[in-house]
C-alpha cells in the first residue's frame, strides 16, 4: 500500500475536521468521507447531517446513505456500518422503512436487531421481515445441518461394508485382517487384494427431543441457532421435536418446530426468566424417559428461586431422561451464563456446555446409539 493510499485511510478515519491538514482528493474518497461523516457526527451530539459546503454533496437521506455504503465499501464493512447505525445510534428508520430495509443486506446481525424491533413493525415492513428470516434461516440451515447429520447420521458402523471408496470410510483393521494371507515374506511387506470401507447407515429408532429456549433480551444468537436446530430436528424421521420458548411465560411452538422462520417471528425477546417453570412443563412432555433428550438453552440465569429449578432438573435426570444445558457464547464465543449453576446442574448428571452443530449431533448419536 502507497503512503498516499495509507494517508486516505487515516484521514477517513480522522473525519472532516483533519480536512485542511489531510486533504482527500478524487471523488470516490469524497463519497466515503461524506458517508462516514453522516454517521459517525453523531458521536459529536450531531443527529442530523448538516453539509458544510466546500466539494461536499448535498445533504444525505437514510436511502441515499444506505444505498453509498453498500456500492463504496466492502461487503463486511459496509455490515459493520449498518450494524453501528443500529445499535450504536438507534437509527431505527433503517427498519421502519421497507423500502429500506429491502437493501440491507440479510445476515444473522441484522436478524437479531429485527427480532428486537419486531415489536414495533407492522404491515409491509414485517413482511419484508419476515423475508429477511426467511433467507438467514435457510442459509444457517444450510450450513448447521451438514455438519449436524454428518456426525449423526453418518456415523460409522464396522459391521457393514460399503461400496463407495473414501479414505473417511477406511477400515484400516479389517483390510489389514482380511488380507494377511497374502503377506509377502521376501520383500517384508502386505500385499491388499482387496481394501474394504465401512458403511454408514441411518437409524430410525424412534426418541423424543425436547428444546427448551430462554427469550431473554440476551439470547438474541441463541434463539435463532435453536430454531433453525429445531427444523433440522423435526425433518429426521427418528425424531419427535418437541419446542418450547419461555421467558416468565411457557409457549409450546412444537407445531412450527419445522419452520424456523415461524418460530422466530413468534419470539418476543425480553422479559424476566423463570428456567425453572420451563422445565416443569417440559417434564410433563416426557411419555418414555429412556428415550428423551431434554436441551435447556439458556444463560442460567434464573429470576425465580433456583432450588426449584435444581428440584426438576434432577427429577427430569433421575427419571432416565438425558439433560442438556447449551449455554450462551457471545459474538467471540466467550462464555455468558451463570457458572454457579452451571456447576450444581452439571454436578447432577446434566451435560453442560457449548457446542457447535457438529459436537452437537455427535453427543446426540453417542446417545442414540
Amino acid at each position: 500500500m502507497t503512503q498516499g493510499a495509507i494517508l486516505e485511510r487515516w484521514r477517513l478515519v480522522l473525519g472532516e475536521p483533519a480536512q485542511s491538514a489531510m486533504p482527500l482528493s478524487g471523488r470516490q474518497a469524497l463519497e466515503m468521507d461524506q458517508v462516514l461523516d453522516f454517521l459517525y457526527r453523531r458521536e459529536a451530539g450531531q443527529d442530523e447531517y448538516q453539509d458544510t459546503g466546500g466539494t461536499g454533496e448535498s445533504q444525505l437521506t437514510i436511502p441515499e446513505w444506505l444505498h453509498r455504503v453498500r456500492t463504496l465499501f466492502p461487503q463486511k464493512t459496509a455490515q459493520v456500518l449498518e450494524r453501528h447505525a443500529l445499535d450504536r445510534y438507534q437509527m431505527q428508520e433503517l427498519l421502519t422503512d421497507p423500502e429500506i430495509l429491502e437493501r440491507m443486506e440479510p445476515n444473522q446481525a441484522l436478524l437479531e436487531t429485527i427480532l428486537s424491533l419486531k415489536p414495533q413493525m407492522s404491515g409491509p415492513v414485517l413482511a419484508v421481515a419476515r423475508r429477511i428470516a426467511a433467507r438467514v434461516a435457510e442459509e444457517l440451515t444450510r450450513r448447521m445441518q451438514m455438519d449436524f447429520r454428518k456426525s449423526l447420521l453418518g456415523r460409522l458402523r464396522r459391521d457393514l461394508s460399503s461400496p463407495v471408496p473414501s479414505m473417511r470410510n477406511l477400515d484400516v483393521k479389517k483390510t489389514i485382517r482380511r488380507n494377511l494371507s497374502h503377506y509377502d515374506l521376501e520383500n517384508r511387506r502386505l500385499v491388499l487384494e482387496r481394501v474394504y470401507f465401512s458403511g454408514r447407515v441411518k437409524r430410525y429408532n424412534q426418541w423424543r427431543i425436547i428444546m427448551a429456549v430462554d427469550e431473554s433480551g440476551s439470547m438474541a444468537d441463541a434463539v435463532i441457532h435453536s430454531a433453525v436446530m429445531a427444523g433440522i430436528f423435526s425433518r429426521m424421521p427418528m425424531v419427535d421435536t418437541r419446542l418450547v420458548i419461555f421467558d416468565t411465560q411457557v409457549v409450546d411452538l412444537s407445531d412450527h418446530a419445522g419452520d424456523p422462520v415461524e418460530t422466530l417471528m413468534s419470539v418476543q425477546l425480553g422479559g424476566g426468566t423463570d428456567i425453572a417453570g420451563a422445565m416443569n412443563y417440559c417434564q410433563s412432555l416426557i411419555t418414555t424417559p429412556h428415550r428423551t433428550i431434554v436441551i435447556l438453552v439458556s444463560d442460567l440465569c434464573e429470576g425465580g428461586p433456583v432450588a426449584s429449578l435444581y428440584k426438576v432438573c434432577g427429577d427430569i435426570l433421575e427419571s432416565g431422561a438425558k439433560l442438556t444445558a447449551l449455554t450462551a457464547l457471545d459474538r467471540n464465543a466467550n462464555p455468558m451464563y451463570n457458572r454457579t449453576v452451571a456447576s450444581v446442574l452439571a454436578g447432577m448428571g446434566a451435560f453442560v456446555g457449548a457446542l457447535t452443530p457438529e459436537q452437537l449431533g455427535n453427543y446426540i448419536g453417542a446417545i442414540m446409539q
